[in-house]
């Protein structure tokens, strides 16, 4: 089963076949998973664990710490023997954020093996211990560190050019959605016409991440090019109460899907000339932009739909002026005291 990553679930809560692996013991931990969490992240799960006992081929009973260690030196061997190398942090195997929620995964079905007693203990380590000098409790260190790498932002030419580029209201309006409005892609696709709100300027997600509602404010440009989409160019006959479809081909009038909204921007992209753009980088590039302004980091994580602040904080990262602005206020402050102690 094909990996699938956050939000690439078809809308209006589509039924998931349900995910096997063809072991008793794994499957009821697949069904207890799918009776707790979303099923974007069954489809993750099981692909994890596939992936996992494809390697390590052993009974999920028989399985030890030196079984998962060596998982994870597989994971990070090069792939296609090194001679592929990722421009974002030089590395040819896997990305360690993906190496991280495949450990996560099995320590998850081990955790759940525990509880019911099939195991004794969870054969993955929760990290490496060590102890400090003149400390006497030990610690420990991740498995896998992971550093943190700053999301691509466009700057606002490449956000015009790359608007200018899309060739209906109905794509300027999903482009806008998340530019604007910092809609994460499933948001955009799971609008329905009784979400939008233009006489507030805002929208309500009804199903976001997490299964999570919030109410979003978007730019009231977003809601004209949504009035001239829908004048123009959505099909009378819909049958649907998703705000975007498709418009033309067999699927004219129904549901659009996350490939088709992946090929509008890869398309605009290329006709705009730019090197880089997704739904997500948009999403991103829309929280800097309104960091930037001045919005404030609690108004911002409501807006973007964030469980935890922390996740907010990495706009104050990515907000150079706001940074910049920040050491210039700092800086003057110090270099005042110097100055009133020097003339002392």
């Amino acid at each position: 089963m094909a990996t699938q990553d956050p939000c690439l679930l078809p809308t209006r809560r589509a039924v998931v076949p349900a995910a096997t692996l063809g072991h008793p013991l794994v499957d009821l931990y697949v069904e207890f998973v799918a009776s707790r969490t979303r099923p974007n992240t069954v489809l993750a799960t099981v692909s994890d664990l596939k992936i996992f006992f494809g390697i390590v081929d052993k009974e999920p009973t028989a399985v030890t710490t030196q079984d998962v260690l060596g998982f994870l030196t597989a994971q990070r061997a090069p792939l296609h023997e090194g001679k592929e190398v990722r421009l974002s942090d030089g590395g040819s195997g896997l990305m360690a954020s993906t190496i991280r929620r495949r450990l996560a995964s099995v320590s998850g079905l081990y955790s759940y093996l525990v509880m019911t007693g099939a195991v004794a203990a969870n054969p993955v380590p929760r990290g490496l211990a060590t102890r400090r000098p003149q400390r006497r409790r030990s610690s420990t260190v991740p498995l896998l560190r992971q550093t943190r790498r700053l999301p691509k932002l466009l700057e606002p030419t490449e956000v015009d050019a790359l608007v200018r580029a899309l060739r209906t209201h109905r794509d300027r309006a999903m482009v806008q959605a998340m530019v604007l409005g910092g809609l994460r892609r499933c948001e955009v696709l799971g609008l329905r016409l009784v979400d939008l709100r233009p006489g507030e300027s805002r929208v309500f997600i009804v199903d976001g991440k997490g299964g999570h509602q919030r109410y979003a404010s978007i730019s009231p440009r977003f809601f004209r090019s949504v009035g001239a989409y829908m004048e123009t160019e959505r099909p009378a006959g819909a049958a649907t109460d998703a705000v975007f479809v498709a418009l033309k081909g067999p699927r004219r009038g129904r549901p659009l899907g996350e490939d088709g909204l992946e090929e509008i921007v890869r398309a605009a992209k290329a006709r705009a000339g730019i090197l880089h753009a997704t739904c997500h980088e948009l999403r991103h590039t829309c929280f800097t932009r309104l960091r930037e302004a001045g919005m404030a980091l609690e108004a911002l994580q409501v807006q973007a739909g964030h469980r935890s602040i922390d996740t907010t904080r990495i706009y104050l990262h990515l907000s150079n002026e706001w940074l910049a602005d920040e050491y210039q206020r700092a800086a003057a402050l110090i270099d005042t005291g110097v100055w009133e102690e020097v003339a002392r």
